[in-house]
Parts: structure tokens; sequence; C-alpha cells
């Protein structure tokens, strides 16, 4: 039985509806923060494992929004801190949005699916990031759990060791 359970190790369906909401906007924010692709990506799956790590707890208190918008500028800072040179970023106007093949002329089938209730998914990368993100908060959780009960236990095995040298100890 636990105070707090641990996290799961499937990420939940709130997380990932919000992510697949907000991983167009997100990773178009990285990239014009840093203005490189390659690390935009590596800033943007951060800052989704950073929210799954801490997603039951932002959720109950009607914070996620604003706890990405930090995350994001906290490791877009971290990314220019740890530059050798001089940072120049660029803003760009953003590239035009792609549009799936199935939605200019495919099957009626894949048509009404994106309408009908019930029928509509996740778009399949925004699902991806969000699996990753959540896999990688959930092995960060089990690293901490154990690294709390060896220093729990190593405290313990302390407590013990100087309770019985009080014991033995002469009286004067």
């Amino acid at each position: 039985m636990y105070l707090i359970p641990p996290m799961d190790d499937e990420p939940p369906a709130d997380y990932v509806a919000f992510v697949t909401l907000h991983a167009p906007g997100l990773r178009a924010e990285a990239a014009r923060l840093v203005g490189d692709a390659s690390v935009a990506e590596q800033i943007y799956l951060a800052v989704l494992t950073d929210l799954a790590g801490r997603w039951r707890r932002l959720r109950w208190l009607g914070r996620v929004e604003s706890h990405m918008r930090q995350r994001l500028t906290a490791r877009t800072a971290q990314w220019r801190d740890d530059q050798v040179y001089e940072v120049d970023v660029r803003v760009l106007r953003p590239p035009d949005p792609v549009v799936p093949v199935f939605t200019r002329g495919g099957s009626l089938a894949l048509r009404k699916a994106e309408i009908l209730d019930g029928t509509t998914r996740a778009h399949l990368d925004a699902l991806a990031d969000a699996e990753i993100a959540w896999v990688h908060a959930y092995l960060r959780s089990q690293w901490r759990r154990l690294l709390r009960y060896v220093i729990g236990s190593i405290l313990l095995l302390t407590a013990i060791v100087q309770y019985v040298t009080w014991l033995g100890a002469d009286p004067v």
C-alpha cells in the first residue's frame, strides 16, 4: 500500500491528449528558440519528459501549460549556457504545415474517420513522442525510487550502528 502510488508504466489518456494538442506548437517554439531542428527535437522531448514526471501533480494543480512554458524556457537557457560560442538565433517564419495525404483525396472512409466520434486517432508522431517521454520519465522515477531505498537503508544501518555503539559504551 502506497501513500503516493508510483508512476504508471503507460501514459494516461489525458497526457497523450495534451501532447497531441500541444506538440506542434511546442515543437515549433523549441525550433524557434534554438534555430536547429535536431537540438529543438531534443529540447522538445526533454520538456515532455519533465511534464510526464510531474503529470499527476501538475494536472491536479491545473498548472500544466504554465509548467510546460517554464520548462521550455529553462531547457533552452540550459542549452544556451552549454554552448561554447555565442548563439545567434534568427527568427524565421514558421514552415507551412504538412497536409496528410489522405485528407487531400484519400478514401471516403478515411475522411469520415476524422469527423466521427470514436474514430479519431491521435497523430502518430505525437503519440510516439508521448510514449517515449513517458517511458523516460518512468525510468527516471524508478531510478529515484531505488536511490531513495539505498539512501534510506544506509541511514538506517548508520542509526543502528550508532545505537549499538552507544549501548556498548562504558558508563562513566
